[in-house]
């Protein structure tokens, strides 16, 4: 009996893989319809090791899915939701073309809506798997909520992103979980800790919105994204009030004035009040209006590393600190500075912020106030200044945030020059890291910026490692040669006295013996050790590790000591930008200081 032969391509790679036009005629979907189902359930093209095994033998490149999530997309309810749209869409097009307005306006007004609830819970089954992913959907959230009412993004969407940020922010307030804060030319970037998860987004400027041609970005894309996100948020937002004791949707504990209720609608005041972030929500009823701040629980445990407990405790100390560093303190913005980026860092701390009440709704006190302590400008001169406030700019907020501490404000002064701000998403495990010297004064209170004298010659032995480095090397390899060299001679001449001891006769022993016992104490020669023999040896001892290292791991070793490399280089780089930045601002000194001297001298004469 001949047995069944098998089907090429039925096995191995060819059956893992699918087509993107397998898929859609597998599944009966438009490829629009395909791509809105793949971003609400999180799949996504694949590579495939071997392609042309891949692709059943059929050359080019062509997009390819794992078999087993096209055949997870069977089972998905919205499919079927999405059938019934595209009848319904067929109908509003048969309305339109036979010019029946009226039917075409009801097949509009009643277009149903898909409810993607179960995909959320489906793709974060728990609370901490949400806040995990919880990034991209903040970036993308608080972008889309400074769109204006574009073809291919609802106004309702962007309104939506907007309500659901300001109630995140009001939650992060609440909770006190502002760690770091960073101003670039991208926006202002933040990072919160909740849960024990951190996380990290992205707030743009408020600038003019730019409209963008559709070969740049695709808006439809981005909006089917930001359709997961909001129902994702929602559901973060939700549990995260909850957890907090507040009242979710939000709503404030300050009453309003009978005149308020004449003038303006109740549901847009308390809108308008919320997004101001400067007013407190209301909690839950029977719960504890004080926060707080649970303990450290230390553990007796014998196999913990004190050293690591004394770390964490300490580190839990300074964040305790943290949450209450503006405490007590008033600050009055001014119209030029961003508002709501600093009430929301402010507030985060503890303290209490106003601002013109001409210029956002929300204002608590007036400029006058005579208990505010500080007031952010952020221009050069001020024509009525009061003497019981310090007049800072916006950056002295953001770097005390991040020192952890209130910096002096000597360096932040209205009309001051601003030192630079240095970013606090630092990975403190990597060593090939670049610690400009700002950061340096930062973390090591004892360390003391490099004089102008001495900062030329400093900064020039600093750029110039490289070249020392290769030097040393030369200097190894020499001594190396040299020991080697003088082994050897070792060695030959203990086998030359091994040989003459066999054939030293009788009277030449007895000579021997004779000058033993006349031999007498001489100053000895020391013996020099070579300044780097330990270098050598280790060094020899480093090249025989990496002759051991396996051949499956040797690209990975490569490519590790490649990263090393560029890391290295770019350290060196930049080295030599500060070292051709400290030399032009010590010329720009000195010129400076020869035309005060000129101008002095010609004033005499």
């Amino acid at each position: 009996m001949v047995s069944k032969k098998k089907k090429k391509y039925s096995s191995g790679e060819g059956a893992q893989f699918m087509t993107r036009k397998a898929a859609l005629k597998k599944l009966q979907l438009s490829l629009k319809d395909f791509r809105r189902i793949c971003i609400l359930k999180g799949i996504y093209p694949r590579e495939p090791r071997n392609r042309k095994r891949a692709q059943k033998g059929a050359g080019g490149i062509k997009t390819l899915y794992h078999t087993k999530d096209i055949k997870f997309l069977l089972h998905e309810p919205i499919i079927w939701k999405l059938r019934e749209l595209k009848v319904y869409q067929q109908k509003i097009r048969r309305a339109r073309a036979m010019r029946e307005y009226k039917q075409m306006k009801k097949f509009l007004r009643d277009y149903p809506d898909i409810n993607i609830d179960h995909i959320v819970k489906e793709r974060y089954p728990t609370f901490v798997d949400a806040l995990r992913d919880l990034d991209d959907c903040l970036t993308l959230c608080f972008l889309f909520s400074t769109f204006p009412s574009l073809k291919k993004v609802p106004r309702d969407q962007s309104m939506l992103c907007r309500r659901l940020t300001v109630e995140f922010m009001h939650a992060v307030i609440a909770a006190k979980a502002l760690r770091k804060v960073f101003v670039s030319v991208k926006g202002y970037y933040y990072q919160v800790e909740l849960e024990g998860q951190t996380i990290t987004w992205i707030v743009p400027h408020h600038f003019s919105f730019q409209p963008q041609s559709k070969d740049e970005v695709d808006f439809k894309i981005m909006s089917t994204f930001v359709e997961f996100y909001t129902m994702m948020l929602g559901f973060v937002n939700f549990k995260l009030y909850h957890s907090l004791n507040l009242v979710y949707p939000p709503k404030l504990t300050a009453a309003f004035t009978a005149d308020d209720k004449e003038l303006i609608d109740e549901q847009a005041y308390v809108a308008e009040r919320i997004a101001a972030m400067n007013l407190s929500l209301a909690r839950v009823q029977g719960a504890n209006d004080g926060e707080e701040l649970p303990e450290m629980d230390i553990f007796n445990a014998e196999d913990e590393d004190p050293q690591k407990l004394e770390e964490a405790k300490l580190e839990a100390e300074k964040v305790k600190k943290l949450k209450t560093m503006f405490k007590g303190l008033k600050f009055f913005i001014n119209r030029e500075v961003p508002r709501e980026p600093l009430v929301f860092i402010i507030r985060c701390f503890g303290g209490e912020v106003s601002w013109d009440k001409d210029h956002f709704v929300g204002a608590t006190f007036d400029e006058t106030d005579e208990s505010i302590a500080y007031q952010i400008v952020d221009r050069p001169t001020m024509d009525k200044q009061y003497l019981s406030r310090y007049y800072v700019q916006p950056q002295w907020v953001f770097d005390s945030v991040n020192a952890r501490t209130l910096l002096p404000i000597n360096k932040y002064l209205m009309g001051a020059v601003l030192p630079p701000h240095l970013s606090p998403f630092v990975d403190k495990i990597k060593d090939q890291v670049y610690i400009p010297p700002e950061e340096k004064a930062l973390i090591d209170p004892n360390f003391k910026p490099l004089d102008d004298d001495q900062s030329g010659s400093d900064i020039e032995e600093a750029s110039d490692e490289d070249k020392e480095d290769v030097e040393e090397d030369s200097e190894e390899e020499d001594a190396e040669a040299a020991l080697a060299k003088q082994y050897q001679q070792e060695v030959q001449e203990d086998s030359d006295s091994g040989d003459e001891d066999d054939d030293i006769e009788p009277e030449k022993k007895k000579l021997a013996k004779e000058k033993k016992k006349a031999m007498a104490v001489t100053a000895g020669i020391p013996h020099k050790e070579h300044p780097y023999q330990k270098e050598i040896e280790d060094k020899q001892a480093f090249r025989l590790r990496e002759k051991l290292v396996r051949k499956k791991h040797r690209n990975l070793y490569k490519s590790m000591k490649a990263g090393q490399e560029k890391r290295k280089k770019e350290i060196w780089l930049l080295r030599k930008k500060r070292r051709l930045h400290d030399e032009k601002v010590k010329e720009e000194k000195k010129a400076e200081k020869r035309k005060q001297r000129t101008a002095a001298l010609e004033a005499s004469a």
